[in-house]
């Protein structure tokens, strides 16, 4: 009897872990509402107007040549990191005004304006919408990160579901390690006592 009784007391400890991760698993099958949390966000690019002949230079591992509606860009991987340079002088160009941001940006925008909305703040690259949305401008790279509401709550989801409650990474592993360990002692203790009636 001190099986069942061990078996009692782990599985009602484990309802609300379980609990939710049925919960969420069922949240992450379906996936309501990810399309707008996690969608690839982009500069609006056009086509190239001129030709350009570009030198590499010895430092160049990767470059890309495009153009937005702030104009031409020429981006650099080189054994660092990734700069920006002018096309023409091959000068690293500075970060952009908050004026070139909200340009950027807001054609950026026009791809989903029902997400974004209009652009309520802009702090350094990062500018914050009416809906609610964080956008990070990497201007080197010339790309673009969103984040909103909904993106912190499937977040939030995913700690649920693998058992990181506390935000605490070494507690949230032993949190992870004890869940695991009950679960298989549950099982073993379930399969153990349904073997041995018969």
């Amino acid at each position: 009897m001190i099986a069942r009784r061990l078996h009692r007391i782990i599985g009602i400890v484990l309802l609300l872990p379980f609990f939710g991760w049925a919960l969420t698993g069922l949240i992450f099958f379906v996936k309501p509402g990810y399309a707008g949390a996690y969608e690839m966000l982009s500069p609006k690019t056009y086509p190239i107007e001129r030709q350009l002949q570009i030198t590499a230079e010895p430092s160049w591992q990767e470059f890309r040549y495009v153009r937005t509606i702030l104009g031409d860009h020429l981006l650099l991987r080189t054994n660092s990191a990734w700069i920006q340079v002018d096309p023409a002088n091959h000068q690293q160009r500075t970060q952009p005004t908050e004026n070139e941001v909200r340009t950027l940006l807001k054609d950026a925008f026009s791809s989903d304006s029902a997400r974004y909305g209009e652009i309520a703040s802009v702090n350094g690259n990062v500018a914050t919408t009416n809906t609610g949305v964080e956008v990070t401008l990497d201007w080197n790279r010339m790309s673009l990160q969103q984040k909103g509401s909904d993106t912190d709550r499937i977040d939030l989801l995913y700690r649920i579901h693998y058992l990181q409650w506390t935000g605490v990474k070494s507690v949230d592993r032993v949190v992870g390690l004890v869940g695991i360990g009950l679960v298989l002692v549950l099982t073993s203790l379930g399969a153990w006592m349904a073997f041995r009636r018969g």
